[in-house]
């Protein structure tokens, strides 16, 4: 089939491949400034790239619901020795963010005092069913007497909240009680509308300070550019008058906003370092290979139209570009060009060829090594990520459009003939030939001695590999960013964490039954330093059966001792029997999720509650939010018995699944090996094949090897860019391969190619990305192998090494 095409190329006149090749230069500018004229744009969300988990229906809605509250929200830390002070700056940064004309946030609050009145305006008329614990334990044990004590106190306490409006409803003061238990525990206070917390002593300050909380809601998302900007803008604003009002407060920060703007900042500096270091380094490759702008000039015209081809084809498929796969896919540069250096470096070695006939001499090798690159990254793209499935797309189409402008346009814009670099050449026949004669051992024995060391190696090696599949490695957060949300964390209780509990049951009353059960063991959790807080509908929707529990005990205040009641508080008589009519009157009028949750009271709390979609779902949910959470594995184990609980955790459940495919990852490598080695059986021969289809296997074992002694947890990653090591290098040696007996030019040629591939994924794995920096240094690793390993091909496929 190669000749096959390589007859039709021959057949066709260069001047109209070149208007071909123009044509689709053409249409692929065109569609690409539609697309982007069409709402095309780079994505920097970083959930946008992370595999898809299987749960069940109620357990997705209950992932989005979360991520829906939770999503978008800053929290913001004024920080003084002054009380007033802290107060005054969280004020004057809630005017400014409400007043900022953009609208950046919305629900732009401290202490929500509304909240406050709505809870009482709804629970008032539900007092009957309402009980604390230890009001429910008194009347249990018919100690009815000590609750009217506790009554009497309250009537002549200065600072008593009771009234004779309050005592004709509820005569012995129970309700401001339970209105109080709604409140879950906290260390914050709220003074002048604003939520204050104590900042604790320390080293660098050792007196107690105070901090006045702020919280926000982005009106869009954090990960999207321009909410972004216009978020960080608001704030900048907001900050700059509060600065200007006291200089001396300190300003603490949390929320994904910072994380993303932190991202979005890192990766655009490493595309634009990276990919201008790289393409800097091939430039200057070129010309001290060349030594004329010719050569330089086509080289940037292919990566030119690589990387056109690569983001077009990439927005064209998935609507838009990630900025990781713009990080990974400047390492496009280091690859496309290989074409460049394989043409030119065979022209070189035989400079009276024209164009022609050297891109036929080099066909088959390329093309081969264009199926085997798309065959790898096909493999990449077969990974659950969005991101990853763009850098195989945005990478094997970047290979596409370079090998189409070899095919094409070089007839014309490469046609004129090379100066001599015999230099060069010579250099690269001198570093071949010391790699065969002096660098491999000639005596059995020392070569049997270097055999046995090299598996000692890889078995040592490999034997030290650990995993790590945590998908935090995908995002790197400045240690400052870090460093202020822990501290504001802590002032916030432990906040909310990704991880929550969803409770399941077949009814609404089954489901609160279940609330109300678990309420002790996630108290007893907290006492244990489990967790440090959690957030649970049990507080404010009590099982009918608890309503009704509670609602029977009060019967001894309000049908059978009512008259010593109010004799001993001293009230008037008269309410007795507006006291009896009211408490008859509330029978079987219980707190209902429907009315709770429709009230404004509820409104904040709706996103916890999962009624049934349908007539056909008949299941309910509830989500209970947890905070502060220090053991992950002990908290869960005091629901695994429970298989109406579930521990939701979606960080670990993507966890999981990137460590099912990095194994599988790692299978499709030795597929992939296995599948090449059948294809170059039929070019080369079953022995041959199997040498060049070696030499990428032994390279990613040593680097495999080389990862477990060094202590890199291998990951998804570093599954994924051995994968590149076999597409990559496997090209190395099929030209050795199909070379034979002409090695000069393509020693030159695998040379000038592995060195800009390192220089390209070589400077990944500077990245600050954890997942990056492993994807960098696994193809440092074993492109370096490879380039070592690939010339030995040749004591196959020649008799002698100075037959050239």
């Amino acid at each position: 089939m190669n000749s096959l095409l390589s007859r039709c190329l021959s057949q066709t006149s260069s001047k109209l491949r070149f208007a071909l090749w123009l044509a689709l230069i053409g249409i692929t500018l065109m569609t690409g400034c539609m697309l982007w004229q069409n709402g095309a744009k780079v994505q920097s969300d970083i959930l946008a790239m992370l595999p898809k988990v299987n749960e069940s229906p109620m357990t997705q809605r209950a992932m989005a619901q979360v991520e829906q509250q939770l999503a978008n929200r800053v929290y913001l830390g004024f920080v003084s020795d002054s009380q007033q002070a802290a107060i005054d700056a969280a004020k004057l940064t809630m005017k400014s963010l409400q007043r900022d004309n953009a609208s950046a946030f919305v629900d732009i609050s401290s202490a929500d005092m509304a909240q406050a009145e709505a809870l009482n305006s709804y629970y008032f008329k539900h007092r009957f069913q309402l009980l604390t614990e230890k009001q429910q334990r008194l009347l249990q044990q018919g100690q009815w007497q000590q609750l009217t004590q506790a009554a009497l106190e309250k009537l002549y306490n200065a600072f008593s909240y009771a009234n004779s409006s309050l005592l004709s409803h509820d005569p012995l003061l129970l309700y401001p009680d339970s209105l109080m238990a709604l409140a879950p525990s906290q260390q914050l206070t709220v003074k002048q509308g604003v939520l204050l917390a104590t900042v604790a002593p320390s080293a660098s300050e050792p007196q107690p300070r105070f901090a006045a909380i702020v919280m926000a809601k982005g009106s869009d998302s954090a990960f999207n550019p321009k909410a972004q900007q216009s978020q960080l803008a608001a704030l900048q604003t907001a900050f700059h008058s509060v600065n200007q009002q006291d200089a001396d407060i300190e300003i603490i920060k949390a929320g994904a906003l910072f994380h993303a703007a932190a991202a979005t900042e890192n990766a655009k500096q490493e595309v634009s370092s990276i990919g201008l270091l790289s393409l800097i380094g091939v430039i200057t490759l070129v010309w001290l290979a060349f030594r004329s702008f010719m050569p330089l000039t086509i080289a940037v015209i292919t990566v030119s139209t690589s990387l056109l081809f690569a983001v077009v084809m990439t927005t064209l498929l998935f609507g838009e570009l990630h900025l990781l796969t713009l990080v990974f896919g400047t390492s496009l540069i280091g690859i496309s060009i290989d074409y460049c250096f394989h043409y030119y470096c065979e022209r070189l070695h035989h400079p009276s060829d024209s164009s022609e006939k050297v891109i036929q001499k080099i066909f088959a090798a390329i093309t081969l090594a264009l199926v085997t690159s798309v065959i790898a990254y096909s493999a990449i793209g077969i990974a659950p990520f969005p991101g990853m499935q763009q850098v195989a797309v945005f990478c094997a189409s970047g290979l596409v459009g370079a090998y189409l402008t070899l095919l094409l346009a070089y007839p014309t814009l490469a046609a004129r003939p090379l100066k001599e670099a015999n230099t060069a050449l010579n250099l690269a026949s001198q570093y071949q030939a010391f790699m065969l004669n002096r660098a491999l051992p000639t005596k059995p024995v020392t070569r049997l001695l270097l055999a046995v060391c090299s598996i000692g190696f890889i078995g040592i090696g490999i034997s030290q590999l650990t995993a790590n599949d945590d998908i935090r490695q995908l995002q790197h957060t400045p240690s400052d960013i870090q460093a202020e949300e822990d501290q504001l964390r802590t002032l916030l209780s432990g906040g909310t964490d990704n991880q929550f509990l969803l409770v399941t049951a077949t009814s609404e009353e089954r489901l609160l039954q279940q609330l109300t059960a678990l309420e002790p063991i996630l108290e007893r959790a907290e006492q244990d330093k489990l967790l440090g807080n959690h957030l649970s509908l049990s507080r404010f929707l009590p099982s009918q059966q608890t309503q009704e529990q509670h609602y029977q005990l009060q019967a001894q205040i309000y049908l059978e001792h009512l008259d010593e009641i109010i004799a001993t508080l001293g009230l008037d008589p008269d309410i007795k029997a507006t006291l009896i009519a009211q408490y008859r009157d509330a029978h079987n009028k219980f707190i209902t999720a429907d009315s709770f949750l429709g009230h404004q009271a509820g409104v904040s709390f709706k996103p916890l509650w999962l009624s049934p979609q349908s007539d056909e779902d008949q299941g309910y949910g509830a989500i209970v939010l947890l905070g502060g959470i220090k053991q992950l594995d002990a908290l869960a184990q005091l629901f695994a018995a429970n298989s109406q609980v579930q521990l939701v955790d979606k960080v670990g459940d993507i966890s999981t699944v990137m460590g099912h495919y990095r194994q599988l990852t790692l299978g499709l490598l030795a597929l992939a090996l296995l599948v090449a080695g059948i294809i170059f059986t039929f070019r080369f021969g079953a022995k041959l094949a199997a040498i060049v289809v070696a030499v990428p296997a032994l390279s990613a074992l040593l680097t495999l090897a080389c990862l477990g002694i060094t202590h890199n947890p291998l990951t998804l990653f570093h599954a994924l860019a051995l994968i590149l090591v076999f597409g990559i290098g496997v090209d190395y040696s099929l030209f050795f391969a199909e070379s034979k007996q002409q090695t000069r030019g393509v020693m030159m040629a695998v040379f000038m190619s592995a060195v800009s591939t390192l220089l390209a994924f070589g400077l990944l794995a500077f990245s600050q990305t954890p997942a990056i920096n492993a994807f960098g240094l696994t193809l440092l690793l074993g492109i370096s192998f490879t380039f070592l390993l690939s010339p030995f091909i040749q004591i196959f496929t020649r008799k002698s090494v100075n037959a050239n």
